[in-house]
């Protein structure tokens, strides 16, 4: 499995997890929230407000999490106020895993490590050529989403 974070100017490195590893509350937060998140936002935010952002996975949804990250002073969209929708509402969902997965299977790799490496190549370029509009689409998908009364837009 493979987590990112984007902005419209920035991103997170690929957090790899490893192979076999079930993704429950606690190991969101020691594999990924604890040591790159918090200090994502730190380091490609500065100063600068900024706000969380994840789907509804059980493991993003639990109270556990949703603690850490009260108790961490990280703003983040709560459970509460997350779309249904949120394909909809995630760049990644709607255009950046999209053009990774299209990039990175064009060549077929025999071994976990050759896609790996074709996961970084492809993620440092996407960050040039996609991202900020990518994310500028946001506000326009948020308004197409309210329309439909928080019904699915695609």
């Amino acid at each position: 499995m493979v987590l990112v974070g984007v902005s419209a100017d920035s991103r997170t490195k690929l957090i790899f997890v490893p192979q076999g590893v079930k993704i429950y509350s606690q190991t969101y937060r020691e594999l990924i929230l604890e040591p790159e998140i918090k200090s994502a936002g730190s380091s490609l935010f500065k100063n600068t407000p900024w706000i969380f952002q994840q789907d509804s996975a059980p493991a993003h949804a639990s109270k556990a999490t949703q603690s850490w990250l009260l108790g961490e002073n990280i703003d983040f969209l709560s459970k509460e106020e997350w779309s249904p929708s949120s394909p909809d509402l995630n760049p990644l969902d709607y255009s950046i895993w999209g053009t990774l997965q299209s990039r990175v299977c064009a060549t077929q790799h025999g071994n976990l490590e050759s896609l790996r490496k074709a996961l970084i190549t492809e993620w440092e370029k996407i960050l040039q050529e996609e991202l900020p509009k990518s994310v500028q689409q946001f506000q326009g998908r948020l308004k197409a989403v309210v329309k439909v009364k928080g019904g699915y837009i695609e």
